[in-house]
């Protein structure tokens, strides 16, 4: 489905037809309506207005347009911040957000809890059985945090609940260091800065993904309660594709563990954002592959831009091709549903120039009509696509705990827990065109190949999961920087890999931040690692080593930089450096080849990305080009043209071109 973002409340009544004859005549199957209406919803304190939302919900059912309602909490109305100021979030310097923007709200104080829960249990109670309202997104791009004594009060009760005692949280903290010892639960702070108590840091961001959860969880079983399941819930995730350097990267950008914030909902949805430059499907495609492995599902594009947005500092604007490219490359990696922010101009506000459909005088823009392209072609292949998903045998494990852990320190200045990911993505991606992107307790038994790229913090439980995925017959890859630390961000008392140190015969000698390149070679394959490197110590004779460092701090020299063994049936392997990108893509190559991992598509060429979905007895195969002049794809074997219809064996793409391709499951 293609979707639009549609505000009602901000155009007169006598509009709303042109607007929506519009819509459909771009083969528009859905409009979000909603979600930043409070103040149009609830006027005044308890006196609710939701006539006109009714009337907009008709309105688009006359025009064969269904509806996804958003619950307004993320911008609450003047007469709520004016009369309760205590439900305006505390900064970390102790003074109140302001009114006027968004995310404003404390989300954990009691009364907006309750006064936003009024508001949605009056919206679900009118809407739940609606059968023009398909779905329900909760709140917008959730995630917050909150420094006033109420929210402390939560955070220590958490504490509590989780250590049990003082004195096993005095212990896991290592409390003693610096006299930091807590004789009552009281005493124990917010973390004031980013060089607190590792286990106190740790445990708030924890603390503030499941306080979010709880909130969220809170409006969705509001409207559950009223909805059958035929109206599905979600709630939109803002998360940032672009490649992040030294000078860009900030450990706060990774806000909130994503798999504790979208446990309670029916599927995930993200807000694709290119931004600043144009669309790099490596990137796009791993935070797609991030969303699809949230539930293990397929997932919504809530918002993508139209073309440009606001909020850069050049708002360049995507090449002509590039959004009908953008939302097909969605499609490959398992997007249900694309839908675009926004459809209108507002005439005022503070995203007055961000990129949208129709003008402010409401007649379309020029990629309107790209738009109405994707959407006519999303229509077209919808009984192909439907009841088919993404079936990945390798899998990239992702743990915003050990994100946390790295980003506070990081150590070595370049090391980016977020690059470090997406080192071992790429080319996993680029060898084999499918891959899912997994939580670190996530089952595993369906992946032949598994890789685990800094996990830092291992906890027993993740630890017992991996073990048992490499005794069961799996290969498990473990980067650099993997177990070094514990659940509550405490040293591990081996060596790394910690718990795992035993089943892969070796461990960790030491870790260097590397102020210049070092040679690293093996097995026919020459290199060089940057920024970070780990000394190896071999303690099993059956243990290969894959890789040797070359002359560097003398430290190093000669040293064992990656090493391999067979467990049974299975196989654990050590990457102890950031290696160069060649040199990683043949390490992985070999893996992949001894673990049976066939490609999508071999052979296929530079700047082509390959998405293939099965279901139903048939597998649709996606590709889209972004290299900067034309590809030549020969397929596995004959295939139907969905856009174009014909049999196939051979497609040309054009710069941004895309083909959508069927063949029966074999």
């Amino acid at each position: 489905m293609v979707g639009v973002a549609w505000y009602p409340e901000q155009w007169p009544e006598a509009r709303w037809d042109a607007d929506l004859a519009l819509m459909q005549a771009a083969h528009v199957s859905f409009v979000r309506i909603g979600e930043f209406a409070w103040s149009t919803l609830e006027p005044r304190e308890g006196v609710y207005q939701l006539d006109w939302l009714e009337r907009a919900v008709r309105a688009a059912e006359r025009h064969h347009i269904a509806v996804v309602l958003g619950t307004p909490t993320a911008a609450p109305p003047a007469w709520l911040t004016s009369a309760y100021p205590e439900t305006l979030r505390t900064l970390r310097d102790g003074s109140r957000a302001k009114h006027g923007g968004r995310h404003q709200a404390d989300n954990f104080n009691p009364r907006f809890r309750a006064l936003a829960g009024a508001l949605v249990e009056r919206m679900a109670a009118r809407f739940g059985g609606d059968p023009n309202v398909i779905g329900w997104q909760v709140d917008n791009e959730p995630g917050s945090d909150d420094f006033s004594a109420g929210t402390r009060t939560q955070f220590q009760d958490w504490l509590r609940h989780r250590y049990g005692t003082l004195d096993a949280l005095n212990v896991r903290w290592t409390t003693a260091y610096w006299s930091q010892t807590y004789s009552d639960w009281k005493q124990i702070p917010f973390p004031e800065t980013r060089d607190a108590n590792p286990g106190l840091m740790l445990a708030w961001r924890q603390f503030l993904s499941d306080a979010d959860r709880s909130y969220l969880r809170g409006q969705r079983d509001v409207i559950r309660a009223h909805a059958g399941p035929r109206q599905r819930i979600t709630t939109n995730l803002w998360i940032d594709a672009r490649a992040k350097t030294a000078e860009t990267y900030s450990p706060d950008a990774d806000a909130e563990d994503l798999y504790t914030l979208n446990a309670d909902f029916d599927f995930a949805s993200w807000d694709e954002y290119v931004g600043i430059g144009h669309f790099d499907p490596a990137r796009m495609g791993l935070t797609h592959d991030v969303v699809r492995g949230l539930l293990h599902r397929d997932f919504w594009v809530m918002e993508t831009q139209p073309g440009t947005v606001n909020w850069s500092d050049n708002n360049n604007s995507l090449d002509k091709g590039e959004v009908r490219a953008l939302a097909w490359h969605a499609v490959g990696h398992g997007a249900d549903a694309v839908a675009y922010w926004q459809w209108r101009s507002a005439l005022n506000g503070q995203e007055q120039y961000h990129g949208v459909l129709v003008g402010a005088d409401g007649t379309p823009v020029p990629v309107y009509d790209e738009v109405a392209q994707v959407a006519g072609e999303f229509a077209r292949t919808a009984p192909a696509l439907a009841g088919t998903s993404v079936a990945a045998s390798v899998a990239v494990l992702n743990d915003y705990s050990s994100r946390w852990a790295i980003g506070w320190q990081r150590f070595a200045r370049d090391f980016i827990p977020a690059n470090a990911l997406f080192d071992y993505y790429q080319p996993l991606h680029d060898l084999t065109h499918a891959v899912d992107v997994v939580a670190a307790g996530a089952p595993l038994d369906r992946y032949k190949l598994v890789v685990a790229p800094a996990l830092d913090v291992l906890t027993p439980a993740a630890a017992d999961n991996l073990a048992a995925y490499v005794r069961a017959g799996g290969s498990l890859v473990l980067g650099a920087r993997t177990g070094l630390k514990d659940g509550d961000n405490g040293l591990w008392p081996e060596r790394q890999p910690g718990p795992l140190a035993a089943l892969l015969g070796a461990r960790v000698a030491q870790w260097y931040a590397l102020e210049r390149p070092v040679p690293v070679a093996g097995s026919g394959r020459a290199g060089q690692a940057s920024t970070w490197a780990e000394r190896l110590d071999v303690l099993a004779s059956d243990v290969e080593v894959l890789l040797r460092y070359g002359a560097s701090n003398g430290w190093l020299d000669g040293q064992p930089a990656a090493v391999t063994r067979r467990v049974g049936k299975g196989r654990i392997t050590y990457v102890g450096a950031t290696l160069d990108p060649a040199l990683t893509a043949a390490l992985l190559r070999r893996l992949i080849t001894e673990s049976g991992v066939a490609p999508v598509l071999p052979g296929l060429p530079d700047g082509v990305d390959a998405g293939l979905r099965e279901g139903g007895g048939h597998k649709v195969l996606i590709l889209t080009n972004t290299a900067a002049d034309p590809r030549r794809v020969t397929l596995p074997g004959p295939m139907r043209d969905l856009l174009d219809p014909g049999e196939r064996r051979v497609v040309t793409l054009p710069r941004y071109g895309v083909a959508v391709l069927e063949a029966d499951a074999k």
